[in-house]
């Protein structure tokens, strides 16, 4: 601010808020973020209004979140502080994602879409959640992400799941399987067994339920993991 720096002063604002947001302090951080958004703005600066859009998104997504622990409640079934609070998070990421789209960055496009997709399965929107998933999907192997992969078939079993549809469900936790096992992640590859076990018993294949839960109870027991 004193050398006049709009720029500087627009992206420390925007890490103010990021960190005000891992603090807690949610309010703090949007009032930031929304400088941020302002700062770059004004100074006609594309890259830095997608990125104060995400963060914003960002801020609510994680107040949303925040708020529903305390409820703990299905997805779709939240007080209505929480649905507006979730509501306001997909609103910026969809301005987000607009600009990056108009920007030509695939790379913070496949960012949105997880995060919308995310979003809309809270909100109980989960036909909406697996379109945006998939589309973060397509971008994860774009790019080779075998790690944004692997999320993404996580989300897309779990929103088919309340859609009652057990046995495609079944199909992307098992590819979400595949691919921790070649990232060689344990937790996830122990997470992946416990989804396939519970969707395997909404299937009446008991025998196949009780292999992935032992297989999820080995590793809990390997990692030492109460």
């Amino acid at each position: 601010r004193t050398i006049g720096d709009r720029i500087g002063e627009a992206k420390a604002s925007g890490n103010l808020g990021n960190t005000l947001k891992i603090l807690g302090q949610f309010d703090e951080a949007v009032v930031c973020c929304q400088r941020h958004l302002d700062i770059s703005r004004e100074q006609g600066d594309k890259v830095g209004e997608a990125r104060a859009l995400y963060n914003i998104g960002n801020v609510y997504h994680a107040k949303g979140k925040h708020l529903s622990w305390n409820t703990a409640q299905d997805p779709g079934y939240l007080p209505q502080e929480v649905k507006d609070t979730l509501q306001k998070a997909s609103e910026y990421y969809e301005r987000n994602l607009s600009l990056v789209k108009e920007l030509g960055d695939r790379a913070a496009q496949g960012r949105a879409y997880g995060n919308l997709g995310n979003t809309q399965y809270l909100l109980g929107n989960f036909s909406e959640a697996i379109a945006f998933h998939k589309e973060r999907l397509a971008i994860a192997k774009e790019f080779g992400d075998k790690a944004a992969e692997r999320r993404a078939y996580s989300n897309l079993g779990n929103a088919h799941i309340f859609l009652g549809r057990f046995d495609m469900s079944a199909e992307y936790y098992r590819k979400t399987l595949q691919l921790s096992r070649q990232l060689k992640d344990q937790a996830v590859e122990a997470q992946a067994c416990y989804s396939l076990g519970n969707t395997c018993t909404l299937l009446q294949d008991y025998e196949k339920a009780i292999e992935y839960h032992l297989r999820h109870l080995v590793i809990a027991q390997e990692l030492g993991d109460r």
